[in-house]
Order: structure tokens, then sequence, then C-alpha cells
């Protein structure tokens, strides 16, 4: 009997856990310095790289902005999960930060740019160890787990890089 009611509890704890997966990058590097650029051979390599690295993780949305050059980075991403866009503003975070928030069970890619992604990943509950991405700085890969379970919501941050596109 103690093993059924132990069982019992096990699976209704289970069951109250939710979590979400949420990969937040910027796009690859630019063709140039304006607004509407698209990316530059390099940024479609790192392109290619976030897709490799990602490959199999079964992703559920992809979040980019208007800007061309976030979208050509999801783009093989997209194309290997069979997955449309979803645009969201690049400003305010905060219209991201709360849908990002409360999602449940989900796996997602935010592709941001160099001024937003720290703040989204601060606006999860996240400390991430850089305080600012530089212009010239395309491979970090922010992973930020949310856990939500009887005790409470648990935020964990994990830090990378990923791709070297040739010069």
């Amino acid at each position: 009997m103690k093993h059924i009611l132990l069982f019992a509890l096990l699976a209704s704890f289970m069951a109250c856990t939710r979590s979400a997966s949420i990969y937040i990058v910027r796009h690859g590097e630019r063709a140039n310095d304006s607004d509407t650029t698209s990316l530059s051979a390099a940024g479609h390599e790192r392109a290619f790289a976030l897709a490799k690295r990602l490959e199999g993780l079964h992703l559920d949305t992809i979040f980019v902005t208007p800007y061309l050059r976030t979208q050509q980075t999801a783009a093989k991403v997209a194309s290997l999960n069979a997955l449309p866009f979803t645009q969201y503003p690049a400003a305010p975070t905060s219209v991201l930060i709360n849908r990002l928030a409360n999602l449940d069970d989900r796996r997602v890619l935010v592709v941001g740019h160099s001024n937003t992604i720290l703040e989204i990943a601060r606006g999860l509950g996240t400390k991430p160890s850089m305080t600012k991405i530089e212009h010239s700085d395309y491979d970090n890969l922010l992973f930020i787990r949310i856990r939500h379970t009887l005790f409470g919501k648990r935020v964990h941050l994990y830090e990378e890089t990923y791709g070297k596109p040739t010069p």
C-alpha cells in the first residue's frame, strides 16, 4: 500500500511540473550597418551553424523581429522544424518577455538583436554573465529553462557560443 501511495504522490508531482525551454540568439553577421540589411556570407554560415546546433530539438515556435536579418538567421531552423515565423516587435522587449514567461511545455527559439537578447534573458529572471553584446559579437546562445513546480518557479540560464564562420 505504501508503494502505491508513493507512486500516486510522485505521479501527481510530475503532472504539476511544467517547463519551457527558450533559446535566445542574436541574428548572424550583417552585410552592412544599415537597419534593413540582410546577412553577409558569414551570417549565412552562422545561421547554418545555429540550425546544426539546434537540430533534433523539435521546436514549437520561432520568434523573429520584422528585420530581414533575424528571419534569415532563423530560416534553416524553421525549415528543419517545418515552422512558420512568429513576429514580435524589437521594442519594447516586455511584449515578448510576457509571452515567453507564460509558456508551458514549449521549446522556442528567439532571434533578436545585440541590444535586446540580454534584456530578454534578464526579463525572464536570469543573470547573464555578459553585461553587453558588442556590435561584432554574434556567437552567443542563451538557453533558459523555466520550470513551474508545486514549489514555485525555477529559472536556469545556460550560456554557450556556437558557430565559427570562416573569415
